[in-house]
């Protein structure tokens, strides 16, 4: 799933501050130090990592995809004035039968909703204002909504109403990659090296336009930081080692497959 806010991260992610010492900085320094770092290697380690919550407001996917109405005049069962009805679909004829009918691996009735993206998991799902047991339902294909309990997803989302109210239903649901230990190594040392610059302490690390100084008859030549930002790093080790390991390619976004056939297999549980 796409993040949530575009162009920077959800949240910010959790840093290792063991490879920096912090002292006498405040709370406000290091939490601006630790979401601006985040948002540099979010970006350049290709928009990948990072956990977002988010609440959706799914509706009911029946026959193998499609919407069929129950009530309205496009399609629905009191159109048509009589069920069951038949369907052919990937080659084999159904007979679905009033709410609800069979998928493409399915023999029996399965009530399923189609949740935006791939998630990584589901916080909860409130049925009516109720919070359903998580027994009554699992994910498939990380992005359907299976009801397993013998019910039926409900047929109406009314959008005009807060999902504690009757007649709606929501998902709360999990989606990204969890940050992984080198990524939080690294942002622990670009975040201790952000609060430093923010609280004007001079040990910072961070790469400076000077290229050249001389004092005393001695000469320090460094490294252009303009050089070193073109090739999508930061001039830090542990940062551009991060980087270089998860994005070597300097994508900007992780890549992504599109089947244009739908699904034609379930990885239950997943």
């Amino acid at each position: 799933m796409t993040q949530i806010t575009g162009s920077v991260p959800c949240s910010g992610w959790a840093p290792n501050w063991s490879v920096c010492n912090l002292t006498g900085v405040s709370a406000a320094v290091t939490g601006a130090a630790v979401q601006a770092a985040s948002e540099v290697l979010w970006s350049l380690s290709g928009r990948r990592f990072g956990v977002c919550q988010l609440t959706v407001r799914p509706c009911r996917r029946d026959c193998s995809g499609m919407n069929w109405g129950f009530l309205t005049g496009n399609g629905g069962w009191w159109q048509w004035g009589t069920y069951p009805r038949p369907l052919f679909f990937n080659g084999v004829w159904y007979n679905l039968t009033c709410g609800g009918c069979a998928n493409g691996c399915s023999c029996s009735v399965v009530s399923e909703a189609l949740l935006p993206d791939p998630v990584t998991s589901v916080v909860q799902v409130k049925v009516d204002g109720a919070v359903l047991d998580p027994s009554a339902y699992r994910v498939d294909n990380y992005r359907k909504l299976i009801r397993v309990d013998g019910s039926q997803w409900p047929l109406c989302n009314d959008l005009t109403k807060d999902d504690t109210q009757a007649g709606t239903w929501s998902v709360t649901v999990q989606f990204g990659e969890a940050v992984p230990t080198l990524g939080q190594i690294a942002l622990g040392e670009l975040a201790c090296n952000f609060a430093k610059l923010l609280s004007g302490n001079t040990d910072c690390q961070l790469p400076k336009a000077v290229q050249q100084l001389v004092r005393q008859g001695v000469t320090l030549n460094f490294i252009d930081p303009n050089e070193v930002f073109k090739t999508g790093h930061v001039g830090l080790y542990l940062c551009d080692l991060f980087i270089e390991t998860m994005n070597p390619h300097g994508l900007s976004s992780r890549s992504s497959v599109y089947d244009i056939d739908g699904d034609d297999y379930t990885i239950t549980g997943t």
